[in-house]
């Protein structure tokens, strides 16, 4: 599974205990972030991360071009609710894109936490299945 971590400024230190909770989980998908974030978690857990630029610099925007290309999973979105955000709509874009072609994406840690218990059950077949079998 490809999996896309974004996180604003006031988030990152969540990302980043988040990916050290869930570090076994993580390890085990293809890793893509922005790139402060992904700097961040990857210098924390030492995990592997292809970074973007950051998200100001079109960072999410990357991002979103592998969701309308089908090759993104599940999107962690840490967003900050409390502060106005330069990029504002390049964010509002990525959450429609990711709505449009239904991949899963967190914006708080309790609903990136689900995911990626869900994502260790095996809840994300519907996906792999999906990609097998197009026409139906």
């Amino acid at each position: 599974m490809k999996i896309a971590l974004i996180a604003h400024d006031r988030k990152k230190k969540t990302m980043i205990l988040l990916a050290t909770a869930y570090k076994q989980i993580l390890a085990q998908n293809e890793l893509f972030a922005t790139g402060t974030t992904g700097k961040k978690v990857m210098a924390a857990t030492g995990l592997q991360i292809h970074c973007f630029n950051s998200g100001p610099y079109g960072g999410d925007q990357q991002i979103g071009a592998l969701v309308s290309e089908d090759q993104m999973d599940l999107i962690i979105f840490l967003r900050d609710p409390l502060e106005a955000q330069p990029h504002e709509p390049d964010i509002n874009a990525l959450i429609r894109l990711a709505d449009v072609h239904e991949i899963p994406i967190a914006t708080n840690i309790s609903t990136a936490e689900v995911l990626l218990r869900g994502l260790q059950a095996g809840m994300f077949d519907y996906r792999r299945w999906s990609r097998k079998n197009p026409a139906i």
